[in-house]
């Protein structure tokens, strides 16, 4: 079961770390993004490499992976699927699976692998915007974090 209070933690240890707002929300929209791939049991190690190929923050990387969690998987799955068919121009075909195992998804590959990346690339446009918003706002509370966000965003890096 999910804890509210960790979840809560993690949530504002993300919002408190000591990086631009712009590197903490890179990082979590690519997690975002990674979340959507239908490579179940991939995800957080998908996730990590990414984070040391670009130089992202692993913590919201790993974080964003998450967004797509076992309740909404079977939806946004669909979701890609009738995506993906309807931008190849193939006509409406109910998606039947068994499980989600790659032998079950295969046969449907390219509709969802299709529809997964448009519907991750937007959910992860989205998720930068909010959590680039929700850093600055969080920051602008506390005084020291609302200085050093300050100064990272006039210089446009992070400070030493």
């Amino acid at each position: 079961m999910i804890s509210l209070t960790k979840l809560k933690l993690q949530f504002k240890k993300i919002l408190s770390l000591d990086a631009h707002p712009g590197h903490i929300s890179a990082g979590f929209a690519v997690g975002v993004f990674v979340s959507f791939t239908p490579f179940f049991g991939l995800h957080t190690p998908l996730a990590i490499a990414l984070a040391f190929i670009f130089r992202l923050n692993k913590v919201t990387c790993i974080t964003g992976a998450w967004v797509n969690t076992p309740l909404t998987i079977v939806p946004v799955l669909v979701a890609s699927y009738n995506l993906g068919r309807f931008l190849l121009g193939k006509p409406h075909k109910v998606l039947v699976l068994k499980a989600l195992e790659w032998q079950q998804l295969q046969p449907y590959a390219k509709s969802i692998l299709l529809g997964s990346s448009i519907l991750g690339f937007i959910a992860a446009v989205a998720s930068y915007f909010i959590c680039y918003w929700l850093v600055t706002f969080f920051r602008r509370k506390d005084a020291a974090l609302r200085e050093i966000t300050r100064e990272m965003e006039e210089v446009g890096e992070e400070l030493e």
